[in-house]
């Protein structure tokens, strides 16, 4: 037995949920925990708390994008699902510091907390808690929740809660890869009227119309509080994208050149696949957590075939 199949066994004797929850080892190369709900099923790799897979009904296409080139216990993050950028989004405040952008949480294993089944739902929630040198670096002792939640839809929360002495500045992304039949084909409602920021050219804008991606984009949106849509005229269907606990949504997707100098696509991935990320990202749109408080941020994602 090795030590990832090991490891899946301790956690599914003490934590599986017989038809709902299982811990096995994935053929990405680390422990993931399986959620079974009715038809449908997800899967949550235990190294970042990312979730790999969404697959509302068997024999559906899934709902989330994962590069085929990436790999679990690599020391990088997974490219696709659904990352966890936290607790901050983008790169570190001091510049000088060399903290990884997007938080010290992509790449690290979480322990799993508890684990739930009843009827037709199956979840799982994981827990990460900052190091000394970690929680300098952010100025507190904070500690992560992330709850993954299948039943007819899908949700991920993750609950940043303070135990230290200090208020908290709190940034922070579920950073979540759509599959689309083709991103020409694609158009994402309920952004319009927001203005946002092109973090590839440093302007603002105000949205106009619904968006289609036909370049790369990077795009911040302030003050954002309705649905999301994606529309997917070449898969049929819609993705809706509910948030709460989120203030800001970043639409990416890198394109040709980008996607080449990543490294870990493969060509012309990029066409499949959109990000559309609940978030909250500064300067506007930060969360001030006081000690002894928490905050809660919450996706849930609804597909419908047209």
């Amino acid at each position: 037995m090795t030590d990832l199949e090991r490891d899946a066994a301790l956690l599914q004797e003490r934590f599986g949920r017989p038809g709902a929850v299982a811990f096995e080892v994935s053929p990405l190369g680390g422990v993931v925990a399986v959620l079974t709900a009715g038809d449908g099923k997800a899967v949550v790799a235990l190294q970042g708390a990312q979730v790999l897979s969404w697959v509302p009904q068997h024999g559906e296409p899934d709902v989330l994008w994962c590069s085929p080139l990436s790999r679990l216990g690599t020391g990088k993050p997974v490219r696709g699902g659904i990352p966890i950028c936290w607790p901050w989004f983008g790169p570190h405040s001091d510049a000088q510091a060399g903290h990884p952008a997007h938080g010290f949480v992509r790449a690290a294993m979480w322990a799993a907390e508890q684990t739930d089944s009843g009827g037709s739902t199956a979840s799982v929630t994981l827990r990460r808690a900052l190091t000394p040198a970690q929680q300098q670096a952010v100025g507190g002792d904070v500690r992560a929740n992330l709850r993954v939640a299948l039943g007819k839809d899908f949700e991920i929360g993750l609950t940043t809660a303070n135990s230290g002495q200090s208020p908290m500045i709190l940034t922070g992304a579920l950073h979540s890869y759509f599959a689309v039949g083709d991103i020409g084909a694609v158009s994402i409602s309920g952004l319009e009227g927001r203005s946002y920021l092109d973090q590839l050219t440093g302007r603002e804008a105000s949205q106009t119309g619904t968006l289609e991606i036909t370049g790369e984009t990077d795009q911040i949106y302030w003050d954002t509080s309705k649905d999301i849509l994606i529309r997917d005229d070449r898969l049929r269907r819609v993705i809706t994208v509910e948030s709460t606990g989120s203030d800001s949504t970043v639409v990416w997707n890198p394109w040709r050149e980008k996607s080449a100098r990543l490294g870990d696509m493969p060509p012309d991935s990029y066409r499949q696949m959109v990000c559309v990320e609940t978030a909250n990202v500064g300067p506007r749109n930060t969360v001030t957590i006081v000690p002894g408080a928490s905050h809660d941020m919450t996706c849930r994602i609804i597909c419908i075939k047209n």
